[in-house]
């Protein structure tokens, strides 16, 4: 009986290796505290370099990673003769496509013209639209290639550094032609009508007059009556 509990007692540990197995957990505590230090030391600097950043760059990266896989399905669509735009609407439900309609007119609605500053500001706004989605790895590439002459400043001479690709002049081109041919659609002379009246001093004044009696004609007709009567007060 007695031998068969000495047999079954826990061996006892040396001094010696009670000590490794001190150095063990000591070496294996000071290894996670490292890690924990420098994971910190990560979120620390993670966080400041998210601090830094403007207030709207989450939403503006969303957008950008949007454009970019749109434009891809578009160039895809067009490899395979679709038209991206009914097939995108294909996916879609009829409450979901009006939304976006009546979301997309009242983003720039057509309120008529007012004056010159605003038509201009329509003009730059549709045109800022139609633009191509940015290509990032162009973009990446010039930033790499550049360096500080890449944002320009008061000190910086970028006058013959950059090159224009062959394909954005194309594109320029072809979209400076075709706001020459839609202003020639909208500048072709009119008939004159002798028998009008004359209100103008020139032609320019004779358009801007046209325009003003085409918004504003239907609040102002009795008034136009009374001082060619002379009755107006």
């Amino acid at each position: 009986m007695s031998s068969v509990e000495t047999t079954s007692a826990p061996k006892e540990m040396t001094f010696a290796e009670k000590q490794a197995e001190r150095m063990k957990r000591l070496r294996s505590l000071h290894t996670a505290r490292n890690e924990a230090r420098s994971h910190n030391h990560q979120e620390v600097v993670a966080e400041e370099a998210r601090n830094k950043l403007p207030p709207n760059y989450e939403a503006k990266r969303r957008q950008a990673e949007w454009l970019l896989d749109d434009q891809q399905k578009r160039d895809e669509a067009e490899k395979q003769g679709k038209n991206y735009d009914r097939v995108k609407l294909l996916n879609i439900s009829a409450t979901e496509a009006e939304r976006l309609e009546r979301k997309k007119k009242k983003r720039n609605p057509d309120q008529g013209f007012s004056t010159y500053e605003q038509a201009t500001v329509r003009q730059y706004n549709r045109l800022v639209k139609n633009m191509p989605a940015a290509d990032m790895e162009q973009y990446e590439k010039q930033k790499e290639k550049y360096g500080d002459a890449f944002y320009g400043g008061p000190n910086v001479i970028i006058h013959g550094m950059h090159e224009d690709r062959r394909e954005a002049v194309d594109r320029m081109v072809d979209d400076l032609e075709g706001q020459i041919a839609k202003r020639a659609k909208y500048s072709r002379r009119r008939i004159h009508n002798d028998d009008a009246d004359i209100d103008y001093i020139n032609e320019r004044n004779a358009k801007f007059n046209k325009k003003l009696e085409r918004f504003y004609g239907e609040h102002t007709a009795e008034i136009k009556q009374n001082l060619e009567r002379g009755t107006a007060i």
